[in-house]
């Protein structure tokens, strides 16, 4: 699999994704404050996650589209470490996001059974990102494949 696969599974796994968070958010909304608020993260989290996969998939299409030789070897390496380093930033934010999810469930979700949702509901986005960003990032096809 080249680069150029690996970036398109990566974004039809991504929309797999987004899709699950948008009807497990909309099916959590019909219950109590907790999974409601968790139910709100994952619609949330669903359709910005479908958003960068479809930003993501045009603009590596169109960048395929303008290279005279898509498929050069220095074409292929250059964007694996491109793809790469894009990987690992996100899974560095993703800690972030779980660190956030936890200290809103702790704080405000304390007391509150929304924010609690809320707050447990961006710790489970952001650790399955966390997964799916380092795994892909490891993933990387070409010569370069250790970070």
């Amino acid at each position: 699999m080249d680069i150029w696969q690996y970036n398109k599974a990566i974004t039809r796994r991504l929309l797999a994704w987004s899709a699950a968070s948008v009807i497990s958010g909309v099916t959590l909304l019909a219950f109590g404050p907790l999974w409601q608020g968790a139910g709100l993260q994952s619609l949330a989290w669903g359709v910005i996650d479908a958003g960068i996969a479809l930003v993501g998939g045009w603009v590596t299409r169109r960048r395929r589209a303008g290279l005279p030789d898509p498929s050069a070897p220095e074409v292929l390496a250059r964007e694996a470490r491109n793809l790469r380093r894009i990987l690992l930033i996100n899974t560095g934010l993703d800690v972030l996001y779980v660190a956030g999810g936890v200290a809103l469930a702790l704080t405000l979700g304390a007391d509150n059974p929304f924010w609690r949702g809320n707050g447990w509901s961006i710790v489970v986005q952001g650790g399955f990102l966390f997964c799916f960003d380092l795994l892909h990032a490891l993933g990387v096809p070409g010569p370069e494949s250790a970070p």
